[in-house]
C-alpha cells in the first residue's frame, strides 16, 4: 500500500492543512498529560487541551463560531478495523508522525465500501490537519511501528457521546454508533463483534508490513 503525505495532491478530496495556529503547546499537553496505551483509548474532552488558548481560536475560525471539544485518540494500531463519518469536519494534529486511513462518502455503494478504494495518508508531527465531513477515517496507525501515537480530536461539542434515542427512519440510522457518528465496521473487527452495522468489504488492511 502506497502511503502518501497529507501535503500531497492526493490528500485533497480528504481534507487539508491548516496553517497559521501555534501548534507547540498542543503538542506538550497531549505528550505530558495524555496515556500512551498498549491499545487504542479515545476521549472526546480532555481538561489539558481544552485550557489551552487555541482552543477558542479552533472554535472561532476552524468551527466557524461553533463550540467544540478537543480530546485524544492514543495507542498503537496499524488496522482499518473500521470507518466512520461526522456531519462536520474534524481537526487532528499528532505528537509524533501518524497515517490515517481514509475513505470517501461517495464510494459507499448499498451501505457497502469497498476497503480497495481507502487510502493511506502521513500526517507529520505537529501539523494540524482537517478532515472533511465527507472523509470516512477511524483511528490513527502509527507511522513507526512500535512507536504508537498521540493525536488531537477536536470536533463540535457533543460529538462521540451518548448515542441519541432514536427509531431508524432509514438504513443509515442502523450505522448510528454515537452523537454525530456513523460507522462501518469490518466483519473481523471487535467492533462488529460487539454489534457494529458491517459496512466495508475486501480486506481489513493492515500497515504493519509498510511501516
Amino acid at each position: 500500500m502506497k502511503i502518501y503525505s497529507a501535503y500531497d495532491p492526493e490528500f485533497r478530496p480528504y481534507g487539508q492543512v491548516l496553517e497559521g495556529y501555534d501548534t507547540a503547546p498542543i503538542v506538550e499537553a497531549l505528550a505530558n498529560h495524555t496515556p500512551l496505551p498498549e491499545g487504542v483509548e479515545y476521549v472526546p474532552s480532555e481538561p489539558a487541551l481544552e485550557r489551552l488558548p487555541v482552543k477558542e481560536q479552533m472554535q472561532d475560525h476552524v468551527f466557524g463560531g461553533m463550540p467544540v471539544q478537543l480530546g485524544w485518540c492514543n495507542g498503537h494500531n496499524t488496522k482499518l478495523n473500521c470507518l466512520e463519518y461526522h456531519r462536520d469536519s474534524e481537526v487532528n494534529l499528532g505528537v509524533k508522525d501518524f497515517i490515517l486511513l481514509l475513505g470517501l462518502r461517495q464510494d459507499i455503494r448499498d451501505g457497502v465500501l469497498d476497503t480497495a478504494t481507502v487510502k493511506a495518508f502521513r500526517c507529520p508531527a505537529g501539523t494540524m490537519i482537517e478532515v472533511y465531513a465527507t472523509a470516512l477515517h477511524y483511528a490513527p496507525c502509527e507511522a513507526k511501528a512500535g512507536q504508537g501515537f498521540q493525536v488531537l480530536v477536536a470536533l463540535p461539542k457533543g460529538t462521540n457521546t451518548e448515542k441519541p434515542n432514536i427509531q431508524p427512519k432509514n438504513t443509515e440510522d442502523t450505522w448510528m454508533t454515537a452523537r454525530n457518528k456513523w460507522l462501518l465496521a469490518h466483519a473481523e473487527s471487535s467492533e462488529a463483534a460487539g454489534g457494529a452495522y458491517v459496512g466495508l468489504t475486501g480486506e481489513n488492511i493492515d500497515i504493519a508490513k509498510f511501516i
